[in-house]
């Protein structure tokens, strides 16, 4: 099968939480000397990372997926995880003097979030060289912003032809960096509030923004997806979840499933299809990676949801 080249973020996601309220402890009269400390008794740590995300959804679908990032001294285990899931990890770059990026997340009883980002590895993601690959495809996710452009440039000049996905990483571009990369990429992606930012940034609807690209998908969560092509929108209709548990890495499993029907010559719409359907699985279980399907289980719950198959 073909191979997806899948350049992103690779991190670890330590998430704990508070059993208060937030407001209660943090006071606006005190706010300019600040010191507070929470007893958080559960903890949670997943592998995460946008491009471990879409690696682990195509995996599961069972497509051959290249993660193609950098990871510090404190990797191995990660590297680990990977390789005992049989996904291929030639392209994770080990970077000894640095630790791999990590998100800390504490989350009180309201669902107020208090985070701490350390990009670790991450930063020096453009060291990171892709070279000599025959992927059908390829993403450019959210990650350092001088590794999405260098990751970038570098799949275009081999002909490798690969999906822009902004996500976290929207605020580190403005109006001329959205330019460059649209000009490099076949494909966009995006949630409906990305989609907002980048209309207003551009001065450009999505759907003037199409006649750019082969296709552009922009998420719209329980309410399915839109799917635009030369300025025409086409509805994505939702797929149910069973739950609802934690939308953390969906719009990265879905991504997963949109790449896994490109490589197989599917329509943008029956990967797009797939793709909501990834990200319905994921968000009915908590973090990025600890949904697990065979693909009868998924090919069983694609067929009923849109009429489609795996082997379509």
């Amino acid at each position: 099968m073909a191979s997806v080249l899948v350049c992103g973020s690779i991190a670890f996601d330590t998430i704990t939480l508070f059993e208060g309220h937030f407001k209660e402890h943090i006071l606006a009269e005190n706010i300019k000397s600040l010191s507070v400390s929470f007893f958080v008794p559960t903890m949670r740590k997943d592998f995460g990372g946008c491009a471990g995300n879409i690696a682990y959804s195509l995996n599961m679908l069972g497509a051959h997926a290249i993660p193609v990032a950098t990871v510090g001294k404190d990797g191995y285990d990660y590297i680990q995880h990977f390789d005992r899931l049989g996904i291929d990890t030639k392209l994770i770059k080990i970077l000894p003097d640095m630790f791999t990026a990590q998100c800390h997340i504490t989350t009180d009883l309201d669902g107020n979030q208090i985070a701490a980002f350390h990009p670790g590895a991450m930063s020096q993601s453009a060291v990171n060289l892709i070279e000599n690959n025959n992927a059908a495809w390829a993403i450019v996710g959210p990650d350092s912003k001088e590794g999405m452009f260098a990751h970038a440039h570098r799949l275009h000049e081999q002909g490798i032809p690969f999906i822009f996905d902004l996500g976290q990483a929207m605020p580190l571009f403005d109006q001329k960096d959205i330019e460059e990369m649209v000009g490099l990429a076949h494909a966009m992606t995006l949630n409906d509030y990305e989609a907002s930012v980048v209309e207003q940034r551009l001065d450009k609807s999505i759907s003037e923004l199409s006649h750019h690209l082969e296709a552009i998908i922009v998420t719209r969560g329980a309410e399915g997806a839109s799917l635009y092509i030369q300025g025409e929108e086409t509805k994505i209709p939702p797929c149910k979840a069973e739950k609802v548990c934690d939308p953390t890495g969906c719009g990265d499993a879905h991504r997963g499933g949109v790449l896994y029907g490109l490589i197989n010559g599917w329509s943008w719409y029956d990967s797009a299809c797939l793709g909501s359907l990834m990200g319905t699985l994921k968000i009915q279980e908590q973090g990025p990676q600890n949904y697990s399907y065979t693909r009868a289980e998924i090919t069983a719950k694609l067929q009923e949801a849109y009429g489609i198959t795996l082997d379509n």
